[in-house]
C-alpha cells in the first residue's frame, strides 16, 4: 500500500514537471516580446508599460523554482555534493538518503510551512499587489510558497518509502547470497 502511495505521489510531481516545462516556453515567450516590444517602441518613440509583463516574468521563474523542487527531488537531479556517494553500495546509500530526508528535508519543509503560512495569510488577507504602475497581484505567487513545500513534504514522504525500500532488498539480496548451498 506504501508503494501505491510513493507512486501516486510521484505521478503528481511529474504532472508538475510537465506544467513547469510548459512554463518555461511561456516565460521566454513573454521575455522574448517584451524585448521586441521594447525595442520597437523606442525606434518608435512609444512609452508603453512592460512591468506586467517583466513582473509576469518573475512570477513565472517563481513558479519554476518553487514547483521545480520537488520534481528534481522525484528524479534525483538537484544539487548533492557528490565526493563518494557513487562509490557507495546502494544499502548504505538508500541508509544516507533516509537519514537526510528525515533529519534535514522533513524538518526544513516542516520549518518553511510554518514560517510562511503567517506571511502568505497576510498577503491574502489584503490581496497584495507590486507597488509599481500596472504592477500584478503578488498573494497568489506568495501561496506557492506553502503549496511548494507541501509537495516537497509529499515528495520526501514517497523518497522514504523508496529509500527503505531498497535497503530492505538490499538486505534480502545479501540474505539470499550468505545461505549455504543446498540450504532454504
Amino acid at each position: 500500500m506504501l508503494q501505491q502511495v510513493a507512486a501516486s505521489i510521484d505521478r503528481l510531481n511529474e504532472k508538475v514537471g510537465i506544467f513547469i516545462r510548459w512554463l518555461v516556453l511561456l516565460m521566454v515567450f513573454i521575455g522574448a516580446v517584451s524585448a521586441v516590444l521594447r525595442y520597437f517602441s523606442r525606434g518608435l518613440e512609444l512609452t508603453l508599460n512592460l512591468t506586467p509583463a517583466t513582473e509576469a516574468q518573475w512570477y513565472l521563474f517563481s513558479v519554476i523554482f518553487l514547483l521545480g523542487g520537488a520534481y528534481a527531488l522525484h528524479k534525483d537531479v538537484h544539487v548533492r555534493v557528490d565526493v563518494m556517494y557513487e562509490r557507495l553500495g546502494m544499502k548504505t546509500r538508500g541508509w544516507i538518503d533516509t537519514l537526510g530526508t528525515i533529519f534535514f528535508l522533513v524538518p526544513l519543509s516542516i520549518m518553511m510551512l510554518w514560517v510562511t503560512f503567517p506571511a502568505v495569510l497576510t498577503s491574502w488577507q489584503i490581496q497584495e499587489t507590486s507597488p509599481d504602475p500596472g504592477g500584478l497581484p503578488r498573494y497568489p505567487i506568495k501561496a506557492l510558497i506553502l503549496v511548494s513545500f507541501g509537495l516537497l513534504l509529499l515528495q520526501a514522504f514517497s523518497q522514504f518509502i523508496r529509500h527503505i525500500s531498497a535497503i530492505r532488498s538490499s538486505d534480502e539480496r545479501r540474505g539470499t547470497h550468505d545461505k549455504p548451498e543446498g540450504h532454504s
